[in-house]
């Protein structure tokens, strides 16, 4: 690992030179590209100066010791330092195989989330919702922006389906274990029975895919515009805007509805196709790279069930990694955090586990 650490370091001096010539300032794209690696490289080469410092510091207090002659107080000032670097060592070594683990290349980027409801009928829609809301107010506190780009609710306030993207540095790292089926115990607002229901909504993940990066063909497309639905009344549009856009190869299928110009919601629309089609070729290379082997924590899997809310106990339930914590009410108000962060974690453990 130290050897690596050798590389990166020089690597990250190469780049510092690179990003001082002309030559690159006057090129934004690549100009652009090496501040991404350079930032990708700042964290690791300054703990591995701190792990060389800390090395430096424990030789020196080792030969002092041995070198003997040294008066009482002075060879035990001497001796804390030799500890306390040595135990430095250790740490900044450890922080640093987190460092050099493989960065999850989609981890920056934007990210579409879908919501659609599942079993359950009217209050799946109501709980689909109820996460709309909850991911909104956790990306406000990110400091994210949220761009609806199609939404099909029910009279009741709930929503059927969802596609939204959220833009802002880092947004796919902090969102992307919500892909699954998220299960909500509770007693329906539509019922006066008492009985507590079991309902399911799905959540997708999508990384926003580039338009240099994922090319969609014309030929492959076909668009069909229609009439905008809504919950009824005033909402229904009485006029063709919304898009419905079909990939002709995959048979994928994607449709826009939420702004009132039909040129705008066919550019969503093929916005979204794109990130659907590039989130499903990273799956299949990410496939063949892992084989039969799963992550603990898993990125993709729509049908696994991941989370279930309960109400009547005030409790959230990640069944991946067995965390469960009784802070119903703030969760769903944005604060997930310490969701989020744990999954992160177990993550992290499970890839340092691999790469040993």
């Amino acid at each position: 690992m130290l050897n690596k650490l050798v590389t990166v370091e020089k690597r990250f001096e190469e780049v510092n030179a690179l990003l001082c010539s002309s030559d690159v300032a006057s090129d934004m794209e690549k100009y652009t590209a090496l501040m991404k690696e350079l930032k990708h490289l700042t964290p690791i080469v300054e703990k591995y100066r701190e792990y060389k410092n800390a090395e430096s510091t424990h030789a020196e207090a080792e030969e002092m010791l041995n070198s003997g002659g040294l008066d009482k107080d002075f060879k035990e000032m001497v001796q804390e330092e030799f500890e306390q670097s040595k135990a430095d060592m250790a740490t900044f070594y450890e922080e640093l195989k987190i460092l050099l683990l493989p960065r999850d290349p989609n981890d920056d980027r934007n990210v579409i989330v879908e919501i659609r409801g599942g079993a359950g009928g009217e209050e799946s829609a109501l709980f689909a919702y109820d996460l709309y809301r909850m991911y909104s107010m956790y990306a406000e506190a990110k400091g994210f922006k949220i761009e609806v780009m199609n939404l099909n609710e029910t009279e009741l306030g709930g929503i059927k389906e969802i596609s939204f993207m959220i833009n802002g540095e880092g947004a796919y790292s902090r969102f992307k274990f919500e892909s699954g089926v998220h299960r909500v115990q509770r007693v329906p607002e539509t019922e006066s029975g008492g009985r507590i229901h079991t309902s399911t909504v799905t959540v997708a993940v999508l990384p926003e895919a580039q338009a240099v990066e994922f090319e969609l063909n014309e030929a492959d497309l076909v668009f069909e515009a229609f009439r905008a639905s809504g919950a009824g009344g005033q909402k229904v549009n009485k006029t063709s805007s919304a898009v419905r856009v079909i990939h002709v190869p995959t048979g994928t299928v994607v449709e826009c509805q939420v702004e009132r110009s039909q040129y705008q919601n066919k550019d969503r629309a093929v916005e979204l196709l794109r990130a659907r089609l590039y989130d499903e070729e990273c799956r299949k290379q990410q496939a063949a790279i892992d084989g039969e082997r799963r992550s603990q924590v898993g990125t993709g899997d729509r049908s696994e069930r991941i989370r279930t809310y309960n109400y009547p106990q005030g409790r959230v339930t990640d069944h991946r990694i067995g965390l469960t914590l009784y802070k119903l009410d703030t969760i769903l108000n944005g604060d997930l955090d310490e969701v989020i962060d744990s999954l992160i974690t177990a993550d992290t453990a499970e890839k340092l586990k691999n790469n040993s």
